[in-house]
C-alpha cells in the first residue's frame, strides 16, 4: 500500500510551471473574486495566492462585502472580462445566499474560465476536445499519470455526479478508456458496485462514508472530500485508517487531491495566458 503524497506532486508540478512561466512573453494574470468573508473561502483565496506568487503569475485580489448587490459582482466580473492583463478569472464558491451563481460564472469568458467550469469547458471535454478542465479532476488526473496508475481498460466508480468534480471525473475517466460507473444518494446496491472498482474516486462530502467493506482489495481509492468529523478534526469521505489495508493507492486528507487542485488551477492560469 502506497499513501499518495499529493503536497510532493503538487510542488513539483509548481516548479516545472514556474521554468515554464519564466519563458512566455508576459506573466500570466489570475483574477481572484471573493465575495463575503466565509473563513473556509478566505483559507482557500490565500493559498491561492500564495501558489501564484511561488509559480509567477501575477494574482489580483478582489473581495466584495456580504452587503454588495449581484449588480455589483457582475459588473466586477464584466470588467475582468475585457481587461489585458487578466488571463484567468476565478470566483470563489459557494457564493453567499441570496446570489445567482450561474448568471455571475456566465460572465466569465470561456477563454479567461481557469476553473473549467463553464458550459463550452464541460462540452469539450464530453467531446473528448478538453482544454480547460475542472481543477480537482485534473489534479486526480495528474496523480494516476506521475504515479504510473493504468486506467485503460479498468473499472472506475466515481462517488458523486456534481459538475465540478464527479460529472467531469467520470468523462476524464472514460477519456482514459475506463469502464465507468457514477454513483449517487439513489444509486442501488453502493457496497457492491464499490467492491468491484479498480479505481474509486469518493466527492460527494460525507465524512468517512466509504468503509473497508465497500473497497475492493488492491483498489485505488482517491478521497476528494473535505469534511470535519465527530471532533472537528479535517477528515475526508473514506475511512482511511482501515480503508489503507485494503489499497494499493490511497490518498489522505489532508495532504492528497487538495493541493493537486490548486497546483492545477495554476497550469490552467499558464495555459489561458499561452493563447494557443
Amino acid at each position: 500500500m502506497k499513501i499518495i503524497d499529493g503536497k510532493a506532486i503538487a510542488a513539483t508540478i509548481r516548479a516545472e510551471l514556474k521554468e515554464k512561466i519564466e519563458k512566455l512573453p508576459e506573466k500570466p494574470g489570475l483574477a481572484v473574486v471573493l465575495v463575503g468573508s466565509d473563513p473556509a473561502s478566505q483559507i482557500y483565496v490565500r493559498n491561492k495566492i500564495k501558489a501564484c506568487a511561488e509559480v509567477g503569475i501575477l494574482s489580483y485580489s478582489y473581495e466584495l462585502p456580504d452587503s454588495c448587490s449581484q449588480k455589483d459582482l457582475e459588473d466586477l466580473l464584466d470588467e475582468l472580462a475585457k481587461a489585458k492583463n487578466i488571463h484567468g478569472i476565478l470566483l470563489q464558491l459557494p457564493l453567499p445566499k441570496g446570489f445567482d451563481e450561474e448568471v455571475a460564472m456566465s460572465k466569465i469568458p470561456t477563454e479567461k474560465d481557469v476553473d473549467g467550469f463553464s458550459a463550452e469547458n464541460l462540452g469539450k471535454l464530453v467531446l473528448h476536445e478538453e482544454k480547460t478542465v475542472a481543477c480537482t479532476p485534473l489534479g486526480v488526473m495528474q496523480i494516476f499519470k506521475r504515479e504510473g496508475i493504468e486506467l485503460e481498460g479498468k473499472n472506475a466508480v466515481v462517488l458523486g455526479r456534481s459538475n465540478t468534480v464527479g460529472k467531469p471525473m467520470a468523462l476524464l475517466l472514460l477519456n482514459a478508456n475506463a469502464t465507468v460507473s457514477v454513483c449517487h444518494s439513489k444509486t442501488r446496491n453502493l457496497k457492491e458496485i464499490c467492491r468491484n472498482a479498480d479505481i474509486l474516486v469518493s466527492a460527494i462530502g460525507k465524512p468517512k462514508f466509504v468503509k473497508a467493506d465497500m473497497v475492493k482489495d488492491g483498489a485505488v481509492v482517491i478521497d476528494v472530500g473535505i469534511n470535519r468529523d465527530e471532533n472537528g478534526k479535517l477528515c475526508g469521505d473514506i475511512d482511511f485508517e482501515n480503508v489503507k489495508e485494503k489499497a494499493s493507492y490511497i490518498t489522505p486528507v489532508p495532504g492528497g487531491v487538495g493541493p493537486m487542485t490548486i497546483a492545477m488551477l495554476m497550469y490552467n492560469t499558464y495555459v489561458a495566458a499561452r493563447k494557443e
